[in-house]
């Protein structure tokens, strides 16, 4: 049986050394994809931008430095406050956002509960699997 974990928190977007945004954000982690983490970053009244990130990435993001490319996540400190900085690049622009540690850390604990690190493979159905990725080719 698949469940899911949510988290809805604010991230910061950074502007500039002096000037942030916030930005409401959701976290969804779904038991049914072990290995990811689904973000949507609402911009605005009805958009999103929407992110996935390797959980493993999410958590050592917490520590120290990790990622290559276009999602790199590293432990900061912002206005006194223990961060987890992302920063995001694609076609359409580069964003530097600021998440709060407390909060991701609390949602990964609880995505850790539901499949503990290292069990995720468990947690695949592959035929399922392999029929989405030949109905895509």
């Amino acid at each position: 049986m698949n469940s899911t974990v949510t988290c809805e928190l604010h991230v910061r977007l950074v502007v500039s050394s002096e000037s942030s945004l916030p930005i409401p954000a959701s976290l969804r982690y779904d038991t049914a994809d072990p290995y990811a983490v689904q973000a949507a970053f609402h911009t605005g009244d009805e958009e999103t931008v929407d992110w996935v990130f390797a959980r493993e990435s999410l958590a050592e993001g917490l520590h120290r430095p990790t990622g290559i490319g276009d999602v790199q996540i590293w432990p900061s400190r912002s206005h006194g406050m223990d961060v987890v900085c992302i920063a995001l690049a694609s076609e359409e622009g580069e964003a530097l956002l600021h998440a709060p540690a407390k909060v991701l850390e609390s949602f990964l604990r609880r995505t850790d509960a539901a499949v503990p690190p290292g069990t995720e493979g468990g947690h695949l159905n592959l035929d399922l699997e392999l029929s989405r990725f030949l109905a895509e080719s």
